[in-house]
């Protein structure tokens, strides 16, 4: 076990500029899609991210045990890939929490698509043993309200498979911003797939097309950056982050629009669609005195909402949190938890609402906050060492998405001391 603790202090002042690491979500499609169009060329600018990684050996050496450790998403995509392609027999296993992280929606849809997929341990969980082989494709009907990253991993075939797919999505739709990132990735290299009607979507026999790429930088990671700048009591704060798109296909680029309420400015370096570019970050002067949104489209913001909210003492309402108990830990349950140690009671209802009244209780100096091996739970609790210094358990847990965060907080005057 890790025993490994960051203390972190704040700089005296915050004005630094960061270059972002590359977006997870779209290196882990084009890695796939790339594989599927049996190109030669990998995508530019890659995520060097543990999540990317694991991908990136399964598909270069694909071992007849592949470990793809915690990463959700690669368990998810790494599935339907091996079962739609001539790739052999494979065991796909993970870690300990992995293998209590539920996958048998995708695998019973796969398996009506004519997948060889058996269970090694429990039913409906990793690891998995799978047979792959060509599948013919159809039509096939799923709940809406299941995790993007199923709907994903099957359209994401759709262009091998000999039929296609059609795919209709019954009741609510969540996470619709991350499957039209899906969808668009992929007919950046090629594929005919779009929603045909409100609730279904299309993808033609039409092969992928091998061509260069060049992957935008992350949104989601820039949110702890926003996070800093709205908590920071420097009016004269900024913060420069590169790589950003405008109008990017990235769900959680709504994070512009979303801390434009809690205070912060965004500035474009250009507004050319499409093109990667410098943001700035500073202060607006403006704060909501209360704040409700759902999530359902972009969940992995919702931890770094929770703490800027309750730090900046702005009482919240957040719903369309339903996926947040099946990811890296059940991030509502660790958020009550170390929300608690800092004073702040929050209160959960039908496992996919997080509200705070405003109030904060007497709380116990100092605190150290857990991670549960949840890359989000570190990043976005660091910068609350901006209003008092802060300990981070298991602090290298941030490699699942961005390496490079410790680096870049010393880089921008943070005082990080191990203990």
């Amino acid at each position: 076990m890790n025993m490994t603790q960051y203390r972190i202090t704040r700089p005296k002042q915050l004005r630094t500029m960061v270059k972002l690491p590359a977006s997870k979500s779209i290196s882990n499609r084009a890695l796939i899609i790339y594989a599927l169009s049996d190109c030669c060329i990998l995508p530019e600018n890659l995520s060097d991210c543990d999540d990317t990684e694991v991908i990136i050996r399964a598909l270069r050496n694909r071992p007849a045990t592949i470990d793809i450790g915690a990463a959700g998403t690669a368990m998810r995509f790494t599935t339907a890939y091996l079962a739609a392609t001539d790739s052999g027999e494979h065991v796909l296993t993970g870690t300990e929490r992995m293998k209590h992280r539920p996958i048998k929606v995708l695998v019973d849809a796969l398996r009506r698509l004519g997948a060889n997929i058996e269970y090694e341990g429990a039913e409906g969980f990793p690891p998995l043993r799978i047979k792959g082989q060509r599948l013919e494709g159809g039509r096939l009907e799923i709940e809406g309200n299941i995790s993007s990253q199923y709907i994903s991993a099957l359209l994401m075939i759709g262009p091998v498979l000999s039929k296609g797919l059609m795919l209709h999505l019954k009741g609510e739709i969540i996470s619709r911003p991350y499957i039209d990132l899906t969808l668009w990735t992929m007919r950046e290299f090629g594929a005919d797939a779009e929603w045909s009607s409100v609730d279904t979507i299309e993808v033609k026999p039409k092969p992928y097309q091998a061509r260069s790429y060049y992957i935008e930088n992350d949104w989601s990671a820039a949110s702890y950056w926003y996070e800093m700048v709205a908590l920071s009591d420097d009016k004269e704060v900024e913060v420069h982050l590169q790589g950003l798109m405008d109008g990017s296909k990235q769900g959680d680029s709504s994070v512009r629009y979303i801390f434009s309420l809690l205070g912060v400015k965004t500035s474009f370096g250009s507004l050319k669609s499409g093109r990667p570019t410098k943001v700035t970050l500073r202060k607006n002067g403006h704060c909501v005195p209360r704040l409700e949104y759902d999530f359902v489209n972009s969940p992995d913001l919702a931890q770094t909402f929770v703490v800027t909210c309750c730090a900046m003492g702005v009482p919240f309402r957040f719903t369309g949190l339903q996926t947040l108990k099946i990811k890296e830990t059940d991030r509502i349950k660790a958020l009550k938890t170390e929300m608690a140690k800092l004073g702040y009671t929050l209160k959960s209802s039908n496992d996919c609402e997080l509200s705070w009244d405003g109030q904060r209780s007497a709380f116990s100096s100092p605190v150290v906050i857990n991670t549960y091996d949840d890359h989000r739970m570190a990043l976005a609790f660091a910068p609350l060492a901006l209003q008092q210094p802060i300990t981070i358990a298991n602090p290298q847990v941030v490699t699942k998405s961005y390496p490079q965060f410790w680096s870049d907080l010393r880089d921008a005057g943070f005082v990080i001391e191990e203990v």
